[in-house]
Parts: C-alpha cells; sequence; structure tokens
C-alpha cells in the first residue's frame, strides 16, 4: 500500500477539502435534528393534554440527544486532514465528466481490506467542485488522490463496498507537492484507469459509484 506522506496545511484543508466539509455537515445535521426533536417532546409535554404526552415527550426527547451524539461521533471518526492522508493509500485519479458547477472524477482503487493481498482494482467515481490548482476543468485531467475507504458488506468483510477519491490538492497548496505525488503513482496504474474511463456508465449504475475491473 502506497501512501503518499506530506505536510497537510490544516487551514487550507478546511476550506478545500470536500470530504471534511461533508463530515461538517453531518455533525451540523444530526445536532440541528437533536434539537427540533428535543423542542418536539417539550412541547408535546407542555401543550398535548393527553395521558401519553409524558411517553412521547420522553421519547422524542431522548431520540433527539441521540441523533445529536451520532452526527458528533460520526463527523469526529473521520478524523483530521493529516490523518486522513497519512492513513490511505495514494491512488490515481481522471476527471471523466464536466459539469456547469461540478466535476467528475474516476479512481484506480484496490476493494481489498487487506492491503497485502495483490489489488482488486476497481473504478470509483466522486463529484467534486473545485480542486485547487485546475484553473480549467478538463476532461483526462490527471489527479492523485488518496483513497478513502468506508464500509463494508457484512457478508463480504474482505473488501470494501464503498471508497471515495480525495485529491491530495485539497490538502496542500504547493503544486509541487502535488506533482511529485502524481509522478510516484506507477504507470500501469494510470493506463488501466485509462482503460477504466469507458466504463462510466457502468460505475454510475452501481449502488456506491464503485466498480470491479
Amino acid at each position: 500500500m502506497n501512501i503518499f506522506k506530506f505536510e497537510v496545511d490544516e487551514a487550507f484543508a478546511k476550506k478545500h477539502n470536500e470530504l471534511l466539509r461533508d463530515s461538517g455537515r453531518l455533525r451540523l445535521s444530526g445536532l440541528i435534528m437533536g434539537l427540533l426533536l428535543v423542542l418536539a417532546g417539550i412541547a408535546t409535554y407542555m401543550f398535548i393534554e393527553t395521558e401519553w404526552r409524558i411517553t412521547v415527550g420522553l421519547g422524542l426527547g431522548l431520540f433527539g440527544i441521540m441523533c445529536a451524539i451520532v452526527g458528533v461521533l460520526a463527523a469526529r471518526k473521520v478524523g483530521t486532514a493529516q490523518e486522513l492522508y497519512n492513513h490511505y493509500p495514494l491512488a490515481p485519479a481522471v476527471v471523466v465528466e464536466v459539469n456547469e458547477r461540478d466535476m467528475v472524477l474516476m479512481a484506480l482503487v484496490n476493494t481489498n481490506v487487506d492491503p497485502n493481498l495483490p489489488p482488486r482494482w476497481a473504478a470509483a467515481l466522486r463529484t467534486v467542485t473545485s480542486i485547487p490548482g485546475i484553473t480549467t476543468r478538463t476532461v483526462g485531467t490527471k489527479v492523485p488522490v488518496a483513497a478513502v475507504s468506508g464500509q463494508v458488506n457484512s457478508n463480504e468483510r474482505e473488501h470494501w463496498q464503498q471508497i471515495s477519491p480525495m485529491p491530495i490538492a485539497w490538502g496542500t497548496p504547493d503544486q509541487e507537492v502535488v506533482n511529485i505525488a502524481r509522478k510516484s503513482i506507477p504507470q500501469e496504474e494510470w493506463q488501466i484507469l485509462e482503460r477504466a474511463r469507458k466504463r462510466l456508465t457502468d460505475v454510475k449504475a452501481t449502488k456506491f459509484d464503485l466498480l470491479v475491473l
């Protein structure tokens, strides 16, 4: 497993890393949902004249607290930008689709949970709004990324079911670091990814935008 380690600019990453922004939205959504449920529980207890108001109000309040806790813990589990880049492997990605407000990256990723096994290659997609250093969004642009693995299926724990490409450029303003990362990826992997580009429609049709090649 090829880990590309570099000094992450946390302030820069906080501004540009869309994966971290997603985790922030998750935390905020959990807190807002939790607050609304707690308020609903209080309102039920105070304003509804029924014998079950205590049970319903307490239930709503406890569920709201649970939602807030889950949102905070899930966001915290993601970790800092430095922790993410230090933990997940370097992978090749390429811009495969350019839209009016975003673009789609396709990355070549290894779906094996055990990194010591021979690679089980797959194509993974992620839609991004911007990548520092890319001023003109063009299909075919090569983008070095960290392959952030997500969940596994209880029936198939040997393989990742979800992997999200996270551009190296989201972690540093230094384009030389990005260039070094790009050159650190074996040419063979870029070639496999180039062939996989033809299967964009097939990858989009999968549940988690991940297609084993």
